[in-house]
C-alpha cells in the first residue's frame, strides 16, 4: 500500500510537470512598447487606506507615465487616519492628470477596497471613451515610466480585454528570501499562466497589483459591482471577464514592483491566511482535501526519501527532485541561489499550516483582516 501510495505522489508529479500548462516555467513578460498609434484614453484607479509610506512614490511613478494619450489618474482615499490623501493632494502635478476622492463610508455587502474601487471606477468613466481602458493598481506598485503604454500595446496588439501582471515582489529579508519566491510558484500551479490566456480553459487568474481592463469587458460583466463582496477580487474579475468571453493575459512584469516589505514569517503568514479560507470556498471538506493532496505530492515523498526502504525510498527520491526541479525558473527569476529548492516541503508545510490557521479563524469568528477590517464571510 505504501508503494501505491508513492507511485501516486510520483504520477501526481508527472501530470503537474507535463500536463499542467507548464506553470513551473518562467512564465511570459511583457516588452517595453512605446504608446500605441491612435492611444486610447487610460484612467487608473488607485484604492489607498493608510499607505502614507508609499503613495508618494506610487502616484509620482503613474503621474510621470511616458503615454501620449489622455491618461487621469484617480486615488480614492479609503477613509485613511494617516493623511494619506493630503499627501496626494500635495503631490506635484503639472499636466493635471490626478483627482483625489475622498471615500464615502462602506456599504453593508462591499468589501472594502472594491467599494473604494467602485467609486474611482464610477469617476473612471467619465473621463474614458467608449473605447478606453481602466488600470487598476494598488498603492505600494510602483511603475517604470513605460509600463503603461507596454500594457495598452499589449491589449491592442492581441485584442485582450484583460492584461494583469503579476509585479515584482521585495525579496531581501530572510523571510521575502524563504518564502516569497514560493508565493510566485504556488499561485502558477493554481493558476497555470498558458490556461489563463486559453479560451478552451476555464481557468481564470489576475495579479491585483496592475489590472488593465477594458471598457467594454467591464460594463459587460455589470461593473465592478458585480464583485462587490468578493475578497479575493482580482481573480473574481477576470472570472467574471473570462466567462462573459473575455479574452485574458496574466504575466510577470519587468516594469512595475512591489515595495510591500515582509520582513518575517508572521507578516507572510497573515499574507496567506488572509484568503486562504476564501479560496477555499470555506469548506471544511475542500480543506481536508486540500491537506491530503499537500501532504501526498510534497511531504510524503521526502519523508519515504528520508526514513524509507528499497523501492519506496528510490520512489520518494525521484519524486521529490522532481518537484525541486520545478522550482529551479521561479528561484532564477529571483536571483537565488539553487540550494533553496531543497526546503521546498517545508516551505509548503508552512502554507498548509497557514491555510489550516485560515480556516481556524474563519470558524472562531475572526475571519478575514485587513486594513484594521474584519470579514468573516463572503458576500457574492
Amino acid at each position: 500500500m505504501l508503494f501505491g501510495t508513492a507511485l501516486t505522489s510520483l504520477g501526481a508529479w508527472i501530470y503537474l510537470s507535463l500536463f499542467h500548462g507548464k506553470f513551473w516555467q518562467k512564465g511570459p513578460i511583457l516588452a517595453q512598447k512605446p504608446t500605441p498609434v491612435c492611444a486610447p484614453d487610460v484612467a487608473v484607479v488607485v484604492p489607498a487606506r493608510d499607505e502614507a509610506d508609499s503613495i508618494r512614490e506610487c502616484l509620482t511613478s503613474l503621474l510621470e507615465q511616458d503615454y501620449d494619450g489622455k491618461l487621469s489618474v484617480i486615488l480614492v482615499d479609503d477613509e485613511s487616519t494617516d493623511g494619506t490623501g493630503d499627501i496626494a493632494r500635495a503631490l506635484p502635478d503639472p499636466h493635471h492628470r490626478l483627482t483625489v476622492i475622498s471615500g464615502q463610508k462602506r456599504p453593508a455587502g462591499w468589501s472594502g477596497k472594491l467599494w473604494a474601487v467602485h467609486q474611482g471606477e464610477q469617476e473612471a468613466l467619465t473621463r474614458i471613451g467608449p473605447y478606453g481602458y481602466i488600470l487598476l493598481t494598488d498603492a505600494d506598485i510602483m511603475h517604470a515610466p513605460g509600463h503603461l503604454s507596454s500594457l495598452v500595446a499589449k491589449a491592442r496588439e492581441d485584442d485582450l480585454d484583460l492584461v494583469s501582471e503579476m509585479v515584482a515582489l521585495n525579496c531581501e529579508s530572510t523571510a521575502e528570501r524563504f518564502l516569497v519566491p514560493a508565493f510566485v510558484y504556488f499561485f502558477a500551479m493554481l493558476y497555470p499562466f498558458s490556461r489563463i490566456a486559453s479560451e478552451h480553459s476555464r481557468i481564470a487568474g489576475a495579479a491585483g497589483g496592475t489590472i488593465l481592463l477594458r471598457r467594454r469587458a467591464l460594463e459587460r460583466i455589470g461593473g465592478i459591482s458585480a464583485l462587490r463582496g468578493a475578497l479575493i477580487d482580482d481573480c473574481t474579475l477576470a472570472a467574471h471577464v473570462k466567462r462573459s468571453g473575455g479574452r485574458l493575459y496574466l504575466g510577470h512584469s519587468a516594469l512595475a514592483w512591489s515595495v510591500r516589505p515582509y520582513r518575517g514569517m508572521k507578516d507572510v503568514w497573515h499574507m496567506i491566511a488572509r484568503t486562504a479560507y476564501v479560496q477555499l470556498r470555506y469548506s471544511p471538506v475542500l480543506l481536508l482535501a486540500t491537506i491530503v493532496g499537500m501532504a501526498t505530492i510534497w511531504l510524503l515523498p521526502v519523508a519515504l526519501a528520508l526514513f524509507g526502504k528499497g523501492r519506496e525510498r528510490r520512489v520518494g527520491l525521484l519524486t521529490y527532485l522532481l518537484s525541486c526541479l520545478t522550482f529551479v525558473p521561479t528561484l532564477r527569476r529571483f536571483g537565488l541561489p539553487l540550494w533553496r529548492a531543497i526546503p521546498l516541503p517545508l516551505v509548503a508545510a508552512f502554507y498548509m499550516a497557514a491555510t489550516i490557521g485560515s480556516a481556524l479563524d474563519h470558524h472562531r469568528g475572526v475571519g478575514v483582516r485587513w486594513k484594521n477590517r474584519s470579514y468573516t464571510d463572503e458576500t457574492s
